[in-house]
């Protein structure tokens, strides 16, 4: 390495510390050294002379230079700021010619001109052929949004990479072509694989949505049967919040009627505890009329557990609770169900009956269990007041 390129890799990094905005994360000191890199094994599979090698790396070091400045045009920006450099290292015109010519050939609608103008062009593009492609060009993705240059999705990405890959670029020196362009194919392959998957799946959701569709549309029985089986679960947790409801109350009137006579009753033989005779009735009396509330509302029906056939045919029977055949022979129950599913009309007239029945039940638990809380709030009142008067009587 000549003291040259030494004092030129030196200035782009101080250049590119002091100068380059942090939103470069493609274009950045890392991106040069990738060109570097790939510029030495072009060079080193590639006839040339030292003073052009000397001039085609300080060209790659140099190239990007212009992205301190601006964006788009940075080409020239590097081209003023090459120059600046080099005649302050009294590099002579001709060289510098040379060098301005390899930065500007690096613009990707030119076409090369020389064989420097080839290499620099295949060392700057060489990231299509390495296995790293697809995280560097995402980071190119990010810095031209950043940059707000433009926007891409990533399906937009995609297909702006496969452009590229096809139509825009292709590489130049016979070493690139031979070594670097098989790999570039693979990496093309993996793009456009990508792209066939994004296809098919979202040709995959559009047909989940046309059939979801089409199922909704043709299929208004789907909404009938969440209706009913959405309902028929409420009815069924109403009932089970129903008898907890009345289980509490029975416990807790249970739990006070055995205070009562445990603790109570048995002391008001005692002449001076007379005065609590009518409170302590009051108490009893109506802690045992919550609880034979509380077994009412609990306790089951008891039917029959047949049915006819005549029944079933006149559609007056509900085989969809077990109380209306439990008791029957399992050949006429299937005939039964049998004759429900025959029909659809019948097989909804059915869940409406057992759905009417489930709310007739409901509505005799909750009328009992209001009554219940009713007399047992009613009992507690009456019973502090009672005890209240009873002991201020005494006094």
């Amino acid at each position: 390495m000549t003291e040259l390129i030494k004092k030129a890799e030196k200035f782009v990094f101080d250049l590119f510390k002091e100068k380059l905005h942090e939103t470069f994360i493609y274009h950045n000191y890392n991106h040069t050294l990738r060109v570097v890199k790939s510029t030495k094994e072009l060079i080193e599979n590639t006839k040339t002379i030292v003073k052009e090698e000397e001039a085609l790396l300080l060209a790659v070091w140099l190239h990007d230079t212009g992205y301190t400045v601006k964006f788009k045009g940075h080409e020239e920006e590097s081209v003023k700021i090459a120059k600046g450099f080099l005649e302050e290292n009294n590099v002579d015109p001709e060289t510098i010619n040379l060098i301005t010519d390899c930065i500007l050939a690096t613009k990707i609608v030119s076409t090369p001109k020389s064989k420097l103008e080839e290499i620099i062009r295949d060392a700057d593009s060489s990231h299509l052929a390495r296995e790293y492609f697809e995280e560097i060009s995402e980071l190119l993705r990010q810095e031209l949004q950043l940059q707000n240059i433009k926007i891409f999705t990533p399906n937009e990405w995609l297909d702006e990479n496969i452009k590229l890959f096809t139509e825009k670029h292709k590489y130049f020196t016979d070493y690139a072509v031979l070594n670097w362009k098989p790999e570039k194919d693979k990496n093309l392959s993996i793009l456009i694989e990508k792209k066939n998957n994004q296809a098919r799946k979202i040709k995959k959701e559009e047909n989940k949505a046309q059939l979801k569709a089409k199922f909704k549309n043709d299929n208004p029985e789907r909404s009938i049967q969440s209706l009913f089986r959405v309902t028929l679960r409420n009815h069924i947790k109403l009932s089970d919040i129903a008898d907890t409801k009345a289980n509490i109350l029975l416990s807790v009137n249970a739990i006070i009627i055995s205070l009562a006579l445990a603790n109570i009753i048995p002391k008001l033989d005692a002449v001076s505890n007379k005065h609590l005779l009518i409170p302590t009735l009051i108490l009893v009396i109506f802690s045992v009329a919550s609880i034979i509330l509380s077994i009412m509302a609990t306790r089951p029906n008891v039917t029959s557990g047949e049915f006819t056939k005549t029944q079933v045919k006149e559609r007056k029977v509900n085989l969809l609770f077990f109380g209306n055949f439990h008791k029957m022979p399992f050949d006429q129950f299937k005939w039964g169900v049998n004759e429900i599913i025959k029909d659809k009309d019948y097989v909804y007239e059915s869940l409406m009956l057992d759905l009417h029945l489930l709310g007739k039940v409901l509505h005799r638990k909750y009328q009992l269990l209001r009554l219940t809380y009713t007399v047992f709030m009613v009992g507690i009142i009456t019973s502090v007041i009672s005890f209240v008067i009873a002991f201020y009587l005494l006094k």
